[in-house]
Parts: C-alpha cells; sequence; structure tokens
C-alpha cells in the first residue's frame, strides 16, 4: 500500500519583476510519506522558503508558479478554489514560519490566537471547547501553568516559548503534514535544542510527517529521515541523511559539509568556505547553477544542465560527473568483455 502524503513534480515558481523573470524554483521534483521527515538545506536565497510557500498557497505577489504539479494525498492543491485552500491550510497541512516575533498578534492573547485556528476549520466547536483543546496544545508543547498562559500576550512570553505556541498553533487542527520554515533560527542555542527535541517528540508521538527547511546541516542530522540540498532553485543532490552525511556526492553538498567545523578533530583545522558568489537569478547560468563555483567545473557544465543520476539506494545527485563517471564506467566493462 502506496503512503504518499505530498508529491511535488517538476515544480517551476517565478516572480516577474520590472527587471526581469526571477526564476526562484525551476523544476524541483520531491515525495513525502507519511511519518517521514525531509530536510531542505541550502543556501539563502536557493528557493527553500519559495517552494514551501507554494504549498500553502500564500505566494506573495508578483510570485507565481509557472509550471509543475502539487499533489496532496492524490488531490491537485493548484486546482483548488479558494474555499478549499482555506480547508487545506492548517487542517490538513500546518506550518511554522521563520520569526515567532512577528507571526503572533500582539493585540490578541495567545489563546484567542490557537482559539481561532482552530474554529476556524471546525465551526460547531464551543468556545469552552476550543478554550479546552487551546490549553491542551499549550501543555502538549511543553509550556507550564498553560491555563493561566492561555489568557497572556505575546510580550509576556519568551522567544522559546513564542516558537513553542506557534508549533502549537501550526498542530491544532491536528495535520497530517508540517511545514517548519527555518523555525529555529531566531532563537539561541539551548533553546533551539529543546524546540528540536520537542518536534521530534511531537512527531512520534502524532505520526505526522515534517517538511523541515535549514540552512543548518547539524539540524538536519538530528531530525531527517532524507534530505535535499537546494542551490539557486534546483534540487542538486537528494538521498537518506546517512548518504548525504557520510557519502556525499555532489560537489556543492561536499563544500556545505567541509564549510562546517568538526568538533571531532583534534588539531584547528582551517573551515574551507565555498568560493564565488550566490548566482543571479535574473541571469543565471546555461549550464549547472552551481558551475561557476565548483572546483570541478568542465566545460559541459557551462552549457548544459546537468541531469539528476542515481548514485545509490534513492540517492541521486545533478552533476556530470556522475555521467563521466558511468561512461568510463561502462567503457571498462565492454574492454573486459
Amino acid at each position: 500500500m502506496d503512503n504518499k502524503l505530498l508529491e511535488v513534480k517538476d515544480l517551476r515558481v517565478s516572480f516577474f519583476t520590472p527587471a526581469g523573470e526571477v526564476k526562484a524554483v525551476d523544476g524541483i521534483s520531491y515525495d513525502i510519506h507519511e511519518n517521514e521527515v525531509m530536510g531542505v538545506v541550502g543556501e539563502s536565497g536557493s528557493g527553500k522558503s519559495v517552494e514551501a510557500y507554494s504549498i500553502m498557497g500564500l505566494l506573495a505577489n508578483p510570485g507565481k508558479v509557472v509550471g509543475g504539479s502539487i499533489t496532496f494525498q492524490g488531490e491537485d492543491v493548484l486546482a483548488y478554489t479558494e474555499e478549499q485552500r482555506r480547508d487545506f491550510r492548517g487542517k490538513k497541512v500546518g506550518m511554522i514560519f521563520q520569526n515567532p516575533m512577528t507571526c503572533l498578534n500582539p493585540v490578541y492573547t495567545i489563546g484567542d490566537q490557537l482559539m481561532e485556528a482552530l474554529r476556524c476549520h471546525d465551526k460547531s466547536i464551543s468556545k469552552q471547547e476550543a478554550r479546552a483543546r487551546a490549553v491542551e496544545m499549550l501543555e502538549l508543547v511543553g509550556i507550564n501553568n498553560a491555563d493561566k498562559r492561555v489568557d497572556q500576550y505575546p510580550h509576556e512570553f519568551s522567544g522559546g516559548m513564542r516558537q513553542r505556541a506557534m508549533i502549537a498553533m501550526a498542530m491544532i487542527c491536528h495535520p497530517k503534514l508540517l511545514i517548519a520554515d527555518e523555525p529555529t533560527t531566531a532563537l539561541d542555542v539551548t533553546i533551539q535544542a529543546q524546540i528540536l527535541d520537542l518536534m521530534k517528540d511531537l512527531q512520534k508521538k502524532t505520526g505526522m510527517a515534517i517538511i523541515f527547511i535549514t540552512h543548518n546541516l547539524g539540524v538536519v542530522a538530528e531530525i531527517c529521515d532524507k534530505v535535499s540540498v537546494m542551490y539557486a532553485g534546483h534540487i542538486m543532490e537528494q538521498g537518506k541523511v546517512n548518504d548525504i552525511f557520510y557519502a556525499p556526492a555532489h560537489p556543492y553538498t561536499k563544500g556545505l559539509l567541509r564549510s562546517l567545523p568538526n568538533l571531532d578533530e583534534k588539531e584547528r583545522n582551517r573551515l574551507i568556505p565555498i568560493e564565488g558568489t550566490p548566482v543571479d537569478l535574473l541571469d543565471p547560468p546555461k549550464g549547472c547553477s552551481f558551475g561557476p563555483r565548483c572546483e570541478h567545473c568542465m566545460k559541459v557544465c557551462l552549457t548544459k544542465k546537468p541531469p539528476l543520476v542515481e548514485v545509490g539506494d534513492g540517492h541521486v545527485s545533478a552533476c556530470w560527473l556522475h555521467v563521466k563517471e558511468m561512461k568510463a564506467q561502462k567503457a571498462g566493462k565492454e574492454e573486459n568483455v
């Protein structure tokens, strides 16, 4: 039995600006199954958040989905009416946004905002029942004295507690999929660890799937089952978390891992940065988008986009080096015959 929850195929999202078309997401594909956690990593501006907003139908003007498909439990998300989209958001798919400081309304209590999210999708629930559910959710995300805290305002909560409240709000309707858009970015390291532990615990308890968007590879290793590495709107590499960390195939993924400090090393070694600057999406390269910054760049890399090549079980990478290696292996086999 196929338990596929979300299927994204060849998704293309562009922003039509006075300066020209910005191809923020340029043909990405992936699947999410029930009870699965997928990490989406990459530099700022690689298109991670844009693809999440596309799924939720929250793209701001002048952004537009110009190609591809998004299917949730067999339903075409891009074909939803506005009413269906409202039912989809929160009830089927929840989202935690980047900055908890600005995502909560300062003039409403935490409880009012949780209750609004719930009553929006369940008109039959009474105010008392909604309040009880709000208190229950705050307790679930680890907020003490929830029956009193529910009547407090966002300014009375610390940064970590606001993020917990945002998680409670995203989960109050028990969605099957949770999209977490860099949920720990604005928090200090100790609070980040608490939020990650909380999300792992909630995922095990509820069995929901999670798309975890981050630029922190350490977070990915901690919480994810599989990883998609994005750069300039493209998926460069995709695979199980162990494959990405212990057998990275794409030069960009290797560059990201090399730029991380290794606490196990006895000697202090200099971090190796990825040379060059990110791609100008108004004028992207004709070939591989990472080509101009790649130490292994060949002529073909500058003129043709590389295909996604299978380099292992469920492990793919978009690099002409793999094509070259496969041709060399094939030629070697033919010589031995």
